[in-house]
């Protein structure tokens, strides 16, 4: 089973209908016990990182986030559900995170010419061609919402950069992690293929 964590940040049904379109059912679930039985787990999150911090704790997803992951089962997390790994967001103020990716989250400091949000279709180039990336081409357009990124203290766990106009993390990978800054879901033929990857990676040998 793939389990949607619903902590009321994300379009969830989104990302439940990309996986049902490559095959696969997903579950959308508020239940923090239901993450010890799926066999892969999806973070979606749209939203200010204060509040979607604040809900996963206040729901009780936290450290089954972290046994899950611990636990070496497949873990997706999509745009903000990406920055809630890390140590620290910048974002109206500091706020910790889920301290999973050592690194922090800050904002774009960007030319004049260049609009924040980052909003649109952007070129990405993989750099890590493994887990979800394996076998996909490089240079394919992925579809960005975002003001903030991820900067990781570690530069291996980068799996994908854009550029906007400078390069910045689009995704990364550790192990069973993976996580992207762009929206799959959102991102049609090129992101659906990444969704059926996910789909088909190996389940921790615990589940």
């Amino acid at each position: 089973m793939i389990a949607i964590i619903d902590y009321q940040m994300g379009n969830l049904r989104s990302v439940q209908k990309a996986f049902e379109k490559v095959g696969h059912a997903a579950e959308i679930t508020s239940d923090p016990a239901m993450l010890a039985q799926a066999e892969r787990i999806v973070l979606p999150g749209v939203g200010a990182f204060r509040d979607a911090i604040g809900e996963l704790q206040r729901r009780e997803f936290v450290a089954p986030i972290r046994d899950a992951i611990d636990a070496g089962k497949p873990f997706l997390g999509i745009c903000l559900g990406l920055q809630l790994l890390f140590d620290v967001s910048f974002e109206d103020g500091e706020y910790e995170g889920l301290g999973i990716v050592p690194g922090k989250v800050v904002r774009f400091d960007v030319p004049a010419e260049f609009k924040v949000p980052h909003m649109g279709w952007n070129e990405s180039r993989i750099v890590r061609p493994e887990s979800i990336f394996k076998g996909v081409e490089s240079g394919l357009h992925y579809y960005f919402v975002h003001s903030y990124y991820v900067v990781p203290d570690d530069r291996d766990v980068v799996a994908v950069e854009a550029d906007y106009p400078e390069p910045f993390c689009a995704a990364i990978c550790r192990e069973n992690l993976v996580a992207t800054q762009f929206h799959p879901e959102k991102s049609q033929a090129n992101g659906l293929a990444l969704l059926r990857n996910f789909a088909s990676l190996p389940v921790a040998a615990s589940t």
